[in-house]
């Protein structure tokens, strides 16, 4: 079977039991973290994935990768996908209950570049021009790259506006060479 279909079938199970007892929100910050984990530590896939490893030592690593006290319920999955050999694939599980949630919930994940830090009203101000365009919450991470000079970029779903110096000095350029 294919891992995408493997995946999105036990991160749907997961929603749904999640969104039964009331601890989608919960268990969508252990997700979170398990795949941050997957993402900062690659080892971790080959180590879950080693046959050679015992299952319990494979679940206080995944444990460990939840990090701070995960919910009941994500222990319970964990041990799930642990009896059912399935745990090559909790990368992509966790990363399908993070897809599903955001898409049940309406979260768009937004993200804000600047050149300097901003204040926590500009940021909230963002946050809200970005809601009121989609009608849905934003997660909204802010970003300082001080090669931009100046401006900002404003990402969010598929929606990209480039209002940098370093963009506009860029269109300069270009217009100069023609």
């Amino acid at each position: 079977m294919d891992i995408g279909v493997i995946s999105v079938r036990y991160a749907r199970a997961l929603l749904k039991s999640a969104t039964a007892q009331k601890l989608e929100d919960a268990v969508y910050q252990d997700m979170q973290l398990l795949a941050k984990s997957y993402m900062e530590v690659p080892q971790l896939k080959q180590t879950i994935a080693a046959p050679m490893l015992a299952k319990e030592e494979k679940e206080a690593l995944l444990l460990t990768a939840v990090g701070g006290e995960p919910t009941d319920l994500t222990r319970a999955f964990l041990k799930l996908v642990l009896k059912e050999d399935r745990e090559p694939v909790m990368q992509f599980i966790a990363n399908s209950y993070v897809t599903l949630y955001r898409r049940q919930k309406n979260v768009i994940r937004g993200r804000l570049i600047t050149a300097a830090r901003v204040s926590p009203a500009t940021e909230q101000k963002m946050r809200r021009m970005v809601e009121s365009k989609t009608n849905g919450t934003v997660e909204f991470e802010t970003e300082v790259n001080p090669d931009i000079i100046g401006g900002f970029i404003l990402e969010y779903d598929t929606y990209r506006m480039d209002a940098s110096v370093k963009a506009k000095l860029n269109t300069i350029l270009q217009a100069l060479k023609k």
